[in-house]
């Protein structure tokens, strides 16, 4: 695993004092005029600014792949939902297929839509069954790409 910091990170803050051992998610990284990398941590609803050296890798944000695999994942689940309209029972696969050619273009603006009709076909289906087995793959799946989306472009 690669143990640079970088945007869309989660890291646990090891620098003693108010935030020691709180875990946030890095939104910028930069470098100050002594070239030490400054790394921007958000912390629920704060923001707040360490040296590299005061924090700890904690997970690394999905790469490409890891949202790709993510995708197929989710694709293989889909055939097991029985409460699927007809109309999402087309759409649903297709849009996670577009997402999956459009991921690597970098398109912020297809990727996004796709991937708010995809969360919104689901978000509708987890309405009427929310308790099947599915889910457990599903949701962890779509999380792991809603969180390279936002991080990423």
């Amino acid at each position: 695993m690669n143990n640079k910091i970088e945007k869309g990170d989660i890291v646990v803050i090891n620098k003693s004092g108010k935030h020691y051992q709180q875990v946030g998610e890095v939104s910028q990284v930069d470098y100050n005029i002594f070239f030490v990398k400054i790394v921007l941590v958000k912390l629920g609803n704060q923001e707040e600014t360490f040296e590299e050296k005061d924090l700890q890798l904690k997970t690394k944000k999905p790469s490409l792949q890891e949202v790709i695999t993510s995708i197929d994942k989710i694709l293989e689940q889909v055939t097991q939902i029985p409460h699927l309209p007809t109309q999402e029972k087309v759409e649903l696969p297709n849009r996670l297929k577009y997402l999956k050619l459009d991921i690597p273009k970098l398109d912020k603006q297809l990727i996004q839509k796709n991937f708010d009709s995809i969360d919104k076909i689901l978000a509708a289906t987890r309405e009427v069954d929310s308790s099947a087995s599915f889910w457990q793959e599903i949701d962890p799946n779509l999380e792991k790409i809603s969180w390279w989306i936002r991080t990423s472009l």
